[in-house]
């Protein structure tokens, strides 16, 4: 499979992307990662706001690539794009981020014990 295939299956966008919507990904991930160290925050904010920061900076390397996930599954393919991008090493980086995607959907839309 490639990137190019998942075009052709519908799960990515082609995307024009311009060196200001980088920067502002980029902006995006510092903030997240510098607010996800604040000690007031619970643990689930943190962790959420951490996991946004990780998929800002996966989104980066698949705009890069000139694509965007569709709609449907976004975060899904956007952290699973990575070992297409960065090569078949990344798998397991891809896998701990889709990890983190689903205790992260947890926390967010069910009731479920702290992460």
């Amino acid at each position: 499979m490639s990137l190019q295939q998942w075009h052709k299956n519908g799960w990515l966008k082609l995307h024009n992307t311009t060196p200001l919507q980088i920067k502002e990904l980029w902006e995006i991930a510092e903030r997240d990662l510098k607010d996800a160290q604040t000690a007031r925050l619970s643990s689930d904010w943190q962790f959420g706001i951490a996991y946004n920061a990780a998929l800002k900076l996966c989104a980066i390397l698949l705009y890069a690539e000139g694509y965007r996930a569709d709609k449907n599954l976004a975060h899904y393919r956007t952290l699973q794009s990575l070992p297409y991008v960065l090569g078949k090493e990344h798998q397991e980086d891809a896998d701990y981020l889709d990890t983190c995607r689903v205790k992260r959907n947890t926390a967010e839309y069910d009731l479920a014990p702290p992460i």
